[in-house]
């Protein structure tokens, strides 16, 4: 079974349809009972990285999640909300990546929104995806190249789009609403 982490950021349906197409059952879920028992567990978000992480404190979800053995797959901010902190409302973030995610210059159009290319590809997470294929993004902050960093993009200079520590991956691209290679990411990851 998958958790779906329940935390109020973002529209989660999409996520859970791709899931169906794949013939996966999944929970959208707060308790932790469920969320520790998981196979594998995905911290989605879109939205304010402020309200988000007192979502996560009022719940007790932000001293869960850190203690998680499981394959875990943040995406978008949920990827963010892995580092130290964040520039977005100078927030502390969960401290399993370290790192600080930051916003994008004034030089490029914020938020980037659409598709872009994913390269430098590493771990059985990009397996079956290729050098260059476009995932769907949607954000004005991100996470700069890191020792964790296991793939990147573009805009602005490059920056982490994927990310590994542990059982910890992140991805700041919409899986779900990036065609078939996001599709390809979701079966790697519930392969793992």
């Amino acid at each position: 079974m998958v958790a779906i982490i329940d935390y109020d950021a973002g529209n989660v349906r999409s996520l859970q349809f791709a899931l169906e197409r794949l013939g996966v059952e999944s929970v959208l879920t707060a308790d932790p009972q469920v969320i520790k028992v998981a196979e594998k567990v995905i911290f989605p978000g879109q939205g304010a990285a402020g309200s988000a992480m007192e979502k996560l404190q009022q719940t007790g979800l932000d001293q869960l999640i850190p203690t998680l053995q499981q394959p875990v797959l943040g995406i978008c901010l949920g990827m963010q909300l892995l580092c130290d902190a964040t520039e977005e409302w100078d927030v502390k973030g969960l401290g399993i990546v370290s790192g600080k995610v930051i916003r994008f210059s004034d030089q490029v159009k914020v938020p980037q929104m659409g598709w872009n290319t994913i390269s430098k590809l590493q771990t059985t997470l990009f397996n079956g995806i290729k050098e260059e294929d476009f995932m769907y993004l949607v954000h004005s902050y991100y996470v700069p190249l890191l020792p964790e960093t296991i793939a990147q993009s573009d805009y602005d200079g490059a920056y982490s789009v994927a990310l590994q520590k542990d059982n910890f991956y992140g991805v700041q691209f919409h899986p779900e609403k990036s065609s078939t290679a996001g599709s390809q990411l979701l079966q790697n990851f519930l392969a793992l």
